[in-house]
């Protein structure tokens, strides 16, 4: 009977190879400090935001948890919930600037905000966020706390 280790290798080498297919972030960009610069400005459990090709929405970097990015949160237009790749797939791949915050629970105590829009200076490049918890700042502070992150993480030039 095979062990379990050896179960877990035909997988493992399939999450590899999907991995390699992925798009890259630019040359120049250190992932490790653009992580740090995220989490330095809207680090959260709570949050999760997603770079990706402008027009294919092909992900090319995502900040957080499995938990916190497969989420579905309100959308804060009408009844509809959306997680944040959801967002990414309609409006966010098109660089539509998205600025959203509405109550997350019945007794109003916790909010969502969503943000998206193009990269600075990465016209190639969109962004998706989401941050759900007890004091969420607005969307719209949400996506300016972001895009000065992006600039000190190294993928948006300096202004």
């Amino acid at each position: 009977m095979p062990s379990k280790t050896l179960l877990w290798l035909p997988l493992a080498a399939t999450l590899a190879l999907v991995a390699a297919c992925s798009p890259p972030l630019p040359s120049g960009v250190d992932p490790d400090a653009l992580k740090a610069a995220v989490g330095d400005a809207v680090g959260d459990p709570n949050t999760c935001v997603l770079i990706a090709e402008a027009g294919t929405g092909r992900i090319v970097w995502r900040y957080g948890s499995s938990r916190s990015c497969g989420t579905a949160w309100p959308a804060c237009s009408g009844t509809e919930v959306r997680t944040v790749e959801q967002l990414m797939k309609t409006a966010g791949r098109e660089g539509a600037e998205i600025w959203a915050s509405c109550p997350s629970n019945t007794d109003r105590s916790r909010t969502v905000a969503w943000a998206a829009g193009p990269v600075p200076g990465r016209p190639e490049m969109v962004f998706t966020a989401v941050m759900e918890g007890a004091k969420t700042p607005p969307g719209i502070v949400l996506g300016d706390k972001l895009r000065n992150a992006l600039e000190r993480g190294g993928l948006s030039p300096a202004r």
